[in-house]
């Protein structure tokens, strides 16, 4: 795309952001209510452990779509570049990795998984419904962008916490995984929260200060 002109796309990038919306409402709605009745019934440590995720007769539908759904995310990077918008490393690097681990996870059923799974679809459900009323031409708060970036660095550090829960409850031999999934799962998630808080301060507190000397 360096020498063409750029698609303006606006028309199929509503259908794709909103078509991700509905699908990750769904998702986020379906998986956070099994979590929270393994929370509320069976306790923290159950819903970290308990492999049912992966074959409860609803949520093992949900897991196997969310696996499968991070290869047509990659469409994401196709719109920033038809459109000939900045393709930031966090962009590219954040699909990717979550893309591989997904998989090399999902194979071994690992411990956390309902964790990871529930809340990636609850933030892209927000995340994604913000993409489809900017791309609509609706004028969206700036303070709605910032509150999806911290749910985001929220999400990483509640993805750290987890990882260290099943460490722990591993060694009593009461969560499945193994130490080379922590230890990817956990650079995984490390990586994702310096980038994002990088990305908050660059994006958001960076040019607050930068409006504010201007002034």
């Amino acid at each position: 795309m360096n020498k063409r002109a750029k698609f303006e796309l606006r028309k199929p990038l509503v259908l794709w952001s909103l078509t991700l919306a509905v699908f990750s409402i769904f998702g986020a709605l379906r998986t956070g209510a099994y979590m929270v009745y393994i929370l509320m019934t069976k306790g923290l440590k159950q819903s970290v452990c308990d492999q049912s995720f992966y074959n409860g007769p609803v949520s093992k539908f949900w897991a196997y779509a969310f696996v499968l759904s991070k290869a047509p995310e990659l469409g994401d990077t196709i719109f920033i570049i038809l459109r000939k918008q900045k393709l930031i490393f966090l962009h590219w690097y954040h699909h990717i990795t979550v893309l591989l681990y997904s998989w090399y996870s999902y194979k071994d059923m690992v411990a956390g998984g309902g964790w990871f799974m529930t809340m990636n679809y609850g933030v892209h459900a927000v995340m994604y419904s913000y993409y489809a009323l900017r791309a609509a031409g609706f004028r969206v708060s700036r303070k709605f962008a910032m509150f999806i970036t911290l749910s985001q660095i929220t999400q990483m550090l509640m993805g750290c916490v987890v990882n260290y829960l099943v460490f722990y409850w591993m060694q009593y031999d009461q969560c499945h995984s193994h130490f080379q999934n922590i230890f990817w799962s956990s650079l995984m998630y490390l990586s994702y929260l310096v980038l994002f808080c990088h990305f908050f301060f660059e994006a958001y507190i960076g040019k607050m200060r930068k409006t504010t000397k201007a002034e």
